[in-house]
């Protein structure tokens, strides 16, 4: 049986929002610590999470952290933890014995983004047509960036449970004509398709670019931010197709997770993207796709979707189970290390 922590970490606590692009960290004095100083490092700029840790946030810290909570992309397994889009191992062992940490605990990144919804208000989040979120009932988050995050939230025993996974690797296969016209110019892994390669900033300039090959014109685009700005803008019709696209591909795999965890607590979307694109979110393709989930469409009607639009949502629901680590059902087997 898992073990659920709901012990107390003991202050300072350094929380950590480790993706495949950016770290974000934040010491935490005591429980009414704000999200004001947080640090951002590119992970480029450092040879290990230990050296950027050290330079980057130790060496302003008003005290040195006793505790620390770290979100990763990427699976949890021993001692030595790789991330998924970045060069980084995260070593918890090695944190305690040359960073003087005494207890570390690592997480999903985007079991952090679950974490999250349990505690935001509605001041952080933009809903995306219609439905109401129903109190205490699942929730899902879903988080196109550098990959595609997904994680569930249940509510059990008084406490959110959530829930990681790999989410993002999904299948996404073709629906209408113009999938079947776009599909044979996207990259395969393994002989498929999985929902990361469409549905994340690369994702959507190979998608432009398979949109450029089906019609037949030469790709002037080449970087995922001028995909979205020119699509937005109407200036370029390829672009302007990927992002549409990109917006109906991510409500059938919203709304496929929907459907998976019963999310009538609501469905997140967090992560770099949909914030950017939210004037394509907000046309009716991406509710249509997301709610067309026959026999269940008329489930699908009532579950909300919304745009999370907190600047640093993991470091907020790693900051609420800093504080109060009894309210959320957190296991820990074999996701903590101690001195």
């Amino acid at each position: 049986m898992a073990h659920i922590n709901r012990d107390h970490f003991a202050y300072p606590i350094l929380v950590g929002d480790i993706g495949g692009t950016n770290a974000r960290f934040l010491v935490l004095y005591d429980g009414n610590t704000s999200l004001d100083d947080v640090v951002i490092v590119k992970t480029a700029d450092y040879r290990t999470i230990d050296d950027a840790i050290e330079q980057a946030v130790l060496s302003r810290a008003v005290e040195k952290p006793r505790s620390a909570i770290l979100a990763v992309a990427g699976p949890i397994n021993g001692d030595d933890i790789p991330l998924t889009n970045c060069p980084w191992v995260v070593r918890p062992r090695d944190l305690i014995a040359n960073l003087g940490f005494e207890d570390v605990v690592v997480v999903n990144d985007f079991e952090a983004q679950a974490l999250a919804v349990a505690t935001l208000d509605g001041d952080n989040q933009i809903q995306v047509g219609r439905g109401t979120a129903r109190e205490s009932h699942s929730k899902v988050v879903l988080g196109p960036g550098t990959g595609l995050g997904v994680a569930g939230l249940v509510h059990a025993l008084d406490a959110w449970i959530p829930v990681p996974g790999e989410g993002g690797h999904v299948d996404l296969g073709p629906r209408d004509a113009r999938d079947l016209e776009i599909y044979p110019y996207l990259d395969r892994i393994g002989g498929r398709i999985s929902a990361e390669q469409i549905l994340c900033g690369r994702g959507l300039l190979s998608l432009y670019r398979a949109i450029c090959a089906a019609d037949g014109v030469t790709p002037t685009l080449l970087e995922p931010k001028y995909v979205s700005e020119h699509g937005l803008s109407g200036a370029d019709k390829q672009a302007e197709e990927a992002v549409d696209r990109f917006a109906v591909y991510l409500g059938r795999v919203a709304g496929d997770m929907a459907v998976v965890f019963n999310a009538k607590g609501g469905v997140y979307l967090g992560g770099g993207i949909p914030h950017k694109i939210l004037a394509a979110l907000e046309k009716p393709a991406f509710r249509a796709a997301f709610e067309d989930k026959a026999p269940h469409g008329e489930m699908m009607s009532h579950i909300p979707t919304f745009v999370v639009t907190h600047a640093f949502a993991a470091l907020a629901g790693l900051s609420a189970y800093a504080h109060k680590p009894a309210h959320f059902g957190v296991a820990t087997d074999g996701r903590r290390w101690r001195k």
